[in-house]
């Protein structure tokens, strides 16, 4: 007889659905690791962050926005304009 765990919980997307906070949740994480990555590639890079921000043609300001991982208010333009100054392509795709 095989024995089941009364105990074992439903997968986290579950959870964060039920919560209705799936979209919320899932827009932060995808923002941080941008925001990683952006940084990863500017020190891997050495670029500066007042010459990441000449390269966007934005302010220090609005680059510290974008860099921080806790903001998701970032446009999906300003994200493509910051990872085309590092030579790079945002990829999204619908699943």
């Amino acid at each position: 007889e095989k024995f089941e765990n009364p105990h074992r919980g439903s997968p986290v997307d579950d959870w964060l659905k039920e919560e209705g906070i799936f979209e919320e949740v899932t827009a932060k994480a995808i923002k941080e690791v941008i925001a990683w990555q952006l940084m990863d590639v500017m020190k891997t890079q050495a670029i500066t962050k007042t010459e990441m921000a000449r390269r966007m043609k934005t302010s220090r300001f609005q680059l510290d926005r974008v860099l921080d991982p806790k903001n998701p208010g970032v446009s999906l333009d300003t994200l493509n304009r910051a990872a085309a100054a590092i030579g790079r392509k945002i990829r999204l795709e619908l699943v």
